[in-house]
């Protein structure tokens, strides 16, 4: 009897995996992509982290356009022409995450990444002023004094043998985002083993696992692996973490009662904002507040870092943009070496925004987008049913060589205003792009601007001798696996 069950559930798999792709090919005949392999799909093709990008990139250019892709028993629609991205993006109803997000819900929760419906709409109305030029202004002081820190720290590496930068700049990041989110430092960058530091790290690392695996996608099968030991115990220290943050800065802020004295502070977090709002409407329970923070800081870290190491690689890799980055910035602070930039500063930094543009063109930290059909989506001739889940392909866009010639190549000058001018706006998304956009994208330009000046100011960027091939990743976000540079003093 044993034996003969050992014989049938797999056939039985087999039959209800191929049941389950004819079902599906009834609307996804239209479109190409590689052929499936029974039970696995395509997801052995995708297994190794270090070539996932370089497949789907020989996926995009082998289909040209839109394809369909399985992994296990869920079809994929991968969307990577202009028309189709558009029409998904730029919906006001299908809004809501495929269902690979909820990998990270023990951590966020309904936080602003999760959501849908009338609760994502009610959190982004409540969120969105956070954001506003103005309160802006009140972060740069996060981005300047973390960035120092830094600087610190690189001194070390002065006429010294090439380095990874990656980690340095992924730990100054959390620091950033934690200040400017908490208004509480976790001091990164100088203990970088820290509970809460490693339990980041480790939520990000199981959710692209756990993505990935045809298994672990499956929470019945997942509760037996040791992902979900650490993820539990990761959860607890953050959240413990977050809830402790939240209950010290509500007793800090028992003596603001109005928007003036709110905006008086020198140093204001985001969590402020949200605190002080809640003072006046009582609209958010303890664990929203904690899964909004949360939210900030797990979409904010990783992205910007990941966006920064790979602007510092084409920097040290182009001499001549690094010397245009320089000028620019020694001549808008020549009033004062010595002085921080300010938020007017910062985006008086044109030519710099063209480089962290190009650098988020050809590496978005973000290379794919999931969305869960909520209703029928139409485009051109085709008809997409409610219930699939789709992918806007952010990185095969981005490398359109009818849209970007020689896609490959690093050149700033391709988002100047005369060169974008008459682009498609959905034709660049390392922020999503519509309703459901990233909404803290002019943060996250600011970051990224701040901490690059404070490193230009203060070094050359040299590249390694031979000059190194980036290798990608993909974790939480698509990042470097290194990016080995050479310091110089200025």
């Amino acid at each position: 009897m044993f034996l003969l069950l050992l014989v049938l559930i797999p056939i039985l798999i087999v039959i209800f995996w191929y049941i389950n792709y004819l079902w599906h090919e009834t609307y996804l005949k239209k479109y190409v992509g590689p052929r499936p392999l029974p039970i696995f799909g395509t997801a052995l093709d995708l297994r190794d982290r270090k070539t996932q990008i370089r497949q789907f990139l020989k996926y995009r250019e082998k289909f040209k356009g839109d394809y369909k892709l399985y992994i296990g028993f869920q079809p994929l629609l991968m969307l990577s022409e202009p028309k189709s991205i558009e029409a998904m993006l730029s919906s006001t109803t299908n809004l809501k995450k495929s269902k690979s997000y909820t990998f990270v819900k023990k951590w966020l929760g309904n936080g602003l990444l999760l959501s849908d419906g009338d609760y994502w709409r009610k959190h982004r109305k409540i969120i969105t002023p956070a954001f506003h030029f103005q309160i802006l202004d009140k972060y740069v002081y996060a981005f300047n004094a973390t960035s120092s820190i830094l600087v610190d720290r690189l001194r070390d590496k002065i006429d010294q043998n090439a380095f990874d930068i990656c980690p340095y700049i992924t730990l100054c990041a959390l620091d950033i985002m934690c200040e400017a989110a908490m208004g509480t430092s976790v001091n990164a960058q100088m203990n970088a083993e820290s509970k809460y530091v490693t339990s980041v790290k480790e939520i990000g690392r199981i959710f692209i696992e756990r993505f990935f695996s045809v298994m672990q996608q499956y929470e019945f099968f997942y509760r037996f692996t040791d992902n979900y030991q650490c993820e539990e115990k990761a959860v607890n220290i953050l959240h413990s973490y977050a809830y402790n943050v939240i209950d010290k800065r509500k007793k800090e802020n028992e003596n603001i009662k109005s928007e003036d004295d709110l905006t008086s502070k020198k140093k204001l977090a985001f969590l402020d904002l949200l605190l002080f709002h809640n003072s006046q409407t009582n609209t958010m329970t303890g664990d929203e507040l904690r899964e909004e923070v949360d939210t900030l800081l797990f979409e904010g870290h990783d992205t910007t870092s990941a966006g920064m190491s790979y602007t510092l690689f084409n920097l040290a890799n182009h001499q001549d943009v690094q010397d245009k980055v320089y000028q620019e910035v020694e001549s808008i602070l020549a009033d004062n070496p010595n002085r921080e930039p300010t938020c007017k500063d910062l985006h008086g930094m044109k030519y710099l925004e063209m480089v962290i543009k190009e650098s988020l063109r050809l590496y978005p930290p973000v290379p794919m987008v999931g969305r869960e059909l909520v209703e029928d989506l139409r485009y051109d001739d085709k008809i997409v049913p409610k219930g699939m889940m789709v992918t806007v392909d952010a990185i095969g866009i981005h490398h359109d060589p009818n849209i970007y010639p020689d896609p490959y190549n690093f050149d700033p000058e391709r988002f100047s205003p005369e060169n974008s001018s008459g682009r498609n706006p959905y034709a660049f998304i390392p922020f999503s792009a519509g309703p459901r956009n990233c909404i803290g994208q002019k943060f996250a330009m600011l970051e990224m601007k701040a901490t690059l000046t404070s490193i230009l100011r203060n070094f050359r960027l040299l590249p390694t001798v031979p000059a190194q091939n980036i290798e990608l990743q993909v974790e939480a976000v698509m990042k470097p696996i290194s990016v080995m540079v050479r310091l110089k003093k200025r």
